[in-house]
């Protein structure tokens, strides 16, 4: 099985960001949380992160023929803002899951509406680093059936 994780942007710099909100841990922090659940997990897995929201439609879009089964996201935030992601994600069909390390509910209104989260068939939020890892765990489970 090959997951695919894609960051949006500013997530690079975790750790230097915002820590009240993001907290300490940088982006090579959780790079290696990813790599280690999937050595745990038994599972492929690639981690793609990119501040430029057409590399993150044509990596999407490129999931699509690669043989990805599914799709942990963290659009950043292209979540509030972009219907170009929404459209990839519905386009390739793969089953994909949201990921916010805060949970938006708490915070500034234009952050209310996701774009992405309309494709997705779970939202995990406020989790902090540890939602990926429940999002890598709920995708295995569901494409294990």
């Amino acid at each position: 099985m090959k997951l695919l994780v894609v960051n949006g942007p500013n997530l690079n710099l975790l750790g230097i960001r915002e820590k009240e909100i993001y907290g300490p841990q940088t982006y090579d922090d959780l790079v290696a949380l990813l790599e280690q659940t999937f050595r745990e997990q038994g599972i492929e897995g690639e981690i793609y992160q990119s501040n430029h929201e057409g590399a993150l439609v044509d990596r999407i879009q490129q999931a699509y023929f690669d043989g990805t089964a599914g799709i942990v996201i963290n659009p950043a935030a292209y979540t509030h803002t972009s219907v170009a992601i929404l459209d990839a994600l519905k386009a390739v069909h793969l089953p994909a899951v949201e990921v916010h390390i805060s949970d938006v509910r708490e915070r500034e209104a234009f952050r209310q509406i996701s774009y992405a989260g309309k494709a997705c068939i779970k939202t995990i939020m406020g989790k902090g680093f540890q939602g990926y890892v429940e999002a890598i765990c709920f995708l295995k489970e569901y494409l294990n059936g």
